[in-house]
């Protein structure tokens, strides 16, 4: 497939992004635009848009991947994905009323109302710092796909690929925010959802089958296998993991992450913002299930026509996570290259525009108090605001230049990976404020507690099979991360008659 076709493509597309974007804020860009959509925005369109951020390029590549992986992945990821349906609905039912009850611009105000200042600074620089790591893996991970099938064409170094996909990004972000993209995204979500459907029916016509005959083959290939029951103690696979580690996980990078909920947020009623959540969790499984079996897929068709897994270019070993785009780029044709390069790009941009929007109202919100009634209408209000974006638009830059030089993993299990670490803390700040009543917190020394928390983590992962009699760890050691927190936020407090801190 031809760079410059391709590119064309792109150059288009995000012409249309800027268009979306100047339109819809046109008539206004002021930070309640910027931080909530002015609370007004339709269920409907906030739904499928959040299936692009939700979903990202990591999905997109990643999951079709490590289908046909040497671990013996198959669909084992399908379990996990069944436990984020069920954190899902715990957003929607326990976390999702709190948020609407307490009218919220930013989630972690509630952490300050409840354990004290220093809990809600913690936490607010928690998803600081979870958030940007996950996002610049995510947007890595479509900006090597650009490079090794676009700019390395023209002699464009990476670090300017990076540059200018974030430059992109911030174009059509930095007036409009929230309200831009949600209208931005139920775009991007028709692109990936279209991209995957057409891909399946790209690579059935090529191996000369029907969609019956396709998903009767994937069916009954060595690739299907869903469920993990053996070696509970030793096997990352297992279903326990995998099905916990998911409810937890999606609590974690879900409920408690300002970037989804913030949209969930931009609804006028806890009615709409429910039904948001509902329909989003019933199409998001579905998807995932395809997801699957276009990579079983694509090692089908791989291996009827000698195509290869692309070496990574540090370690010269196989990567999976480049199988997808290999094919799609080279071996199936101009148009399915195209949709499958339009739905990466929308599935990728979906979930770095919406972490961008969501870094910015956090730090505006939880560190320079633009929610509070004197500053809300301050003359340099939108001008710090556009300064922060810049600012978080460059950090983003610089973390994407350090994960290319330092990881040669699938993209997908270094996401999570990171997620165990960085989310758990929040889990145990929440937990310990909607379940512990009656004890008051020592505030200032919760900072010790959720930086010891992912250290002893960690100690405990990479020492389980000595010390657990065998023990491997995988996504459920965020559960882990959130109980050691709890356990430490209790021992720095003491019983007092009323919620209060000391």
């Amino acid at each position: 497939m031809s760079p410059t076709i391709l590119l064309c493509f792109l150059i288009g597309y995000f012409l249309l992004l800027i268009i979306i974007s100047f339109v819809t804020s046109k008539e206004s860009s002021d930070n309640s635009t910027f931080f909530i959509a002015n609370r007004n925005s339709k269920w409907y369109l906030v739904a499928f848009g959040m299936i692009g951020t939700a979903l990202s390029g990591v999905t997109f590549i990643s999951v079709p991947g490590e289908v046909g992986a040497p671990a013996g992945n198959q669909f084992q990821y399908f379990q996990f994905v069944l436990g984020n349906a069920v954190g899902f609905i715990i957003i929607a039912t326990v976390l999702l009323p709190l948020y609407y009850r307490m009218k919220l611009t930013s989630i972690y105000s509630y952490i300050e109302q409840r354990l004290g200042y220093y809990s809600y600074k913690t936490a607010a620089s928690i998803f600081l710092l979870s958030r940007t790591l996950g996002s610049a893996t995510r947007l890595y991970l479509v900006v090597i796909v650009l490079q090794r099938f676009i700019f390395d064409n023209y002699g464009v170094p990476f670090w300017l690929t990076v540059l200018i996909s974030l430059a992109l990004i911030w174009s059509y972000t930095f007036k409009g925010g929230l309200k831009t993209i949600i209208i931005t995204d139920t775009l991007q979500t028709f692109f990936l959802v279209l991209s995957v459907f057409l891909t399946i029916y790209f690579i059935c016509n090529s191996l000369n089958f029907n969609i019956p005959e396709a998903f009767e083959t994937v069916k009954n290939s060595s690739y299907s296998k869903i469920f993990f029951w053996d070696d509970f103690l030793t096997n990352k696979f297992n279903f326990s993991k995998q099905f916990i580690g998911g409810i937890f996980v999606t609590i974690a990078m879900t409920g408690l992450d300002q970037d989804l909920m913030q949209k969930n947020l931009s609804m006028s009623t806890i009615k709409e913002a429910q039904k948001n959540m509902f329909t989003f969790t019933g199409v998001f499984v579905i998807l995932n299930v395809f997801f699957l079996s276009v990579g079983a897929l694509l090692y089908i068709f791989a291996a009827k026509n000698g195509v290869e897994i692309p070496l990574d270019h540090i370690t010269s070993k196989p990567r999976t996570d480049l199988l997808f785009p290999e094919i799609a780029l080279n071996s199936l044709g101009a148009i399915p290259a195209i949709i499958f390069m339009l739905g990466l790009t929308a599935a990728t941009f979906a979930t770095t525009d919406s972490a961008l929007t969501a870094l910015t109202t956090s730090f505006c919100v939880d560190f320079l108090g633009m929610n509070k009634a004197e500053n809300v209408n301050a003359a340099d209000a939108v001008k710090k605001r556009h300064t922060v974006h810049v600012a978080f638009s460059i950090l983003m830059f610089l973390v994407i230049i350090v994960i290319n030089i330092l990881n040669s993993s699938s993209v997908v299990s270094l996401i999570f990976t990171i997620a165990s670490y960085t989310y758990g803390p929040l889990l145990g700040l929440y937990s310990f404020g909607l379940f512990v009543k009656n004890r008051g917190l020592h505030d200032k020394l919760v900072p010790i507690v959720c930086i010891l928390s992912p250290f002893l983590c960690y100690l405990l992962s990479s020492y389980s099979t000595v010390l657990l009699g065998g023990y491997v760890f995988s996504v459920e050691l965020i559960l882990i991360n959130g109980l050691i927190t709890f356990i430490g936020l209790l021992f720095i407090s003491k019983k007092t008659d009323a919620q209060t801190r000391f």
